[in-house]
């Protein structure tokens, strides 16, 4: 059972209602959580509130010890073994993508250990006093609830609120209803490591009650920011909720990741990238490619490359079926819509290269399209499934245009051989980041020198949660100070 950690202590929901987790494979109940109710999420947010009134004014040096103690108990075997058993358990992930939702973490922390040195004043000679210097000081917001997903619940939970403790915020941590276990452990290393009860809060919320219980605590007067990684139409209902109250938000949101190959790409490395990154936790991640821009002097040789690499993929149980490589779909709706968005493509002249077109339950297997082009669903809108869509061009122009030719702009990726040309093209990519040459997903990086800038429906704020400058960014810079020499 996974209970609601609020100031420091676990607990059950004040209303005693509880609701299930059940294996998306199988469909079996593998735990319960405390629904957290009114009083709960209230309760959340008054502890935060409570425990900002002193770890404001905490050391950067205290925040950082800690934030190494969490990255040395991380690296551990205990947690090592507990976060990967309960990824898959709850999300039937395949075990290699439960080992990357592990992995980074211990870098990232230290990483952002590191960046503590960010958290200094600036001094201007006042430009209106003569003799007088401004002095803008950065300070904490205040309570930061966060809202993470369930595709990659450890370390998106832990990238919600890393940036935000570190810069002196306290935080109200609101998990997936599908993997509030993995969610919590975020909390338990925290907490064991020494951090001060209240700073850092946990709830859980059955489906039902999400929507309203959401907006109740984005209108508490203590809430100062929200931070949220979902789909775009939740994204839209956040954001509007926020406004309501005049609350600055950051979302990151869905994705259509291109990948653009040029004639001089290393077809090999390429194809490899193209298939480890649409078929990566069977596409159900953000930064999945979904559109593969390739021009046409290598497209026959680099397609079929990719198709043989894709073939040889199964989705299934990994934990049972030695052979499966690619886990399940999160529901069976999304297993339906992925099928959908690929028969919808084929009635409208696409040709499916590999794939049979169904499902079993929540399983679909990979599929590769051929002729997907803007108009069809399948280029618009996100799939979250194990399918790529192709589209041969003659010019770069024509993959540039291709590449922005969506509402989505959360990252890119570029494959050719000459890197002052890719660093030309990839400044014309409107994307948030463009890999060059490489994956759009990629997680080994401790975390990035400078925020992702995302336009349309990627992003509605600059986000800086993977990003060194990301601790300025929940800490402003205060009124100016005049002080008179």
């Amino acid at each position: 059972h996974t209970p609601l950690i609020i100031g420091g202590q676990p607990t059950s929901a004040s209303d005693g209602e509880t609701f299930e987790i059940r294996n998306p494979y199988s469909n079996e109940v593998v735990g319960t959580a405390s629904s957290a109710s009114s009083t709960d999420c209230k309760a959340a947010v008054d502890a935060a509130a409570e425990a900002f009134k002193t770890w404001e004014h905490t050391s950067p040096n205290e925040r950082r010890d800690i934030f190494l103690k969490v990255a040395e108990l991380v690296a551990t075997d205990k947690y090592k073994q507990k976060i990967i058993s309960t990824h898959e358990e709850e999300t039937a992930a395949a075990p290699y993508w439960s080992f990357i939702n592990w992995v980074p973490s211990a870098n990232t922390l230290k990483t952002l250990a590191g960046s503590v040195n960010l958290l200094k004043a600036e001094i201007f000679p006042s430009g209106s006093i003569p003799g007088a210097q401004v002095i803008a000081q950065r300070r904490a917001m205040g309570v930061i609830f966060a809202i993470s997903p369930w595709n990659a619940p450890f370390t998106l939970s832990l990238r919600a609120i890393a940036a935000p403790l570190l810069s002196g915020n306290t935080i109200v941590l609101k998990s997936s209803e599908y993997s509030p276990r993995s969610q919590a452990i975020v909390v338990e290393l925290f907490l064991e490591a020494g951090l001060p009860p209240g700073v850092l809060n946990f709830i859980s919320i059955s489906r039902e009650n999400a929507p309203a219980l959401t907006s109740e605590i984005i209108a508490h007067p203590a809430v100062r920011k929200i931070n949220f990684t979902g789909n775009d139409q939740v994204g839209k209902i956040i954001a509007m909720e926020a406004a309501k109250h005049l609350k600055p938000c950051v979302l990151e949101l869905g994705g259509k990741a291109p990948v653009v190959v040029l004639n001089d790409a290393n077809i090999e490395l390429a194809a490899k990238s193209v298939a480890w990154g649409s078929m990566a936790h069977s596409g159900q991640v953000c930064m999945s490619t979904e559109r593969v821009i390739v021009q046409s002097g290598i497209a026959d040789k680099f397609i079929s490359t990719v198709k043989d690499l894709v073939a040889t993929l199964k989705s299934g149980n990994p934990t049972t079926d030695s052979n499966a490589k690619l886990g399940a779909l999160f529901t069976e709706s999304s297993a339906e819509n992925v099928v959908s968005l690929i028969k919808k493509a084929k009635e409208a002249g696409a040709e499916v290269m590999l794939g049979d077109l169904s499902r079993e339950g929540v399983v679909v297997q990979p599929h590769l399209v051929k002729g997907v082009k803007p108009g069809m669903d399948l280029w618009d809108k996100e799939s979250f499934g194990p399918v790529a869509g192709f589209i041969i061009v003659e010019t770069v122009d024509e993959a540039v245009k291709l590449a922005n030719s969506s509402e989505y702009s959360l990252v890119s990726a570029l494959w050719t051989s000459d890197v002052y040309t890719g660093q030309s093209i990839a400044s014309r990519i409107r994307a948030g980041k463009c890999q060059l040459p490489s994956v759009c997903l990629r997680f080994f990086f401790p975390s990035l020198p400078c925020p992702l800038l995302c336009l349309f429906l990627s992003l509605l704020h600059v986000d800086f949660s993977n990003s060194i400058s990301s601790t300025t960014f929940y800490n402003p810079a205060s009124p100016y100070l005049y002080i008179t020499l």
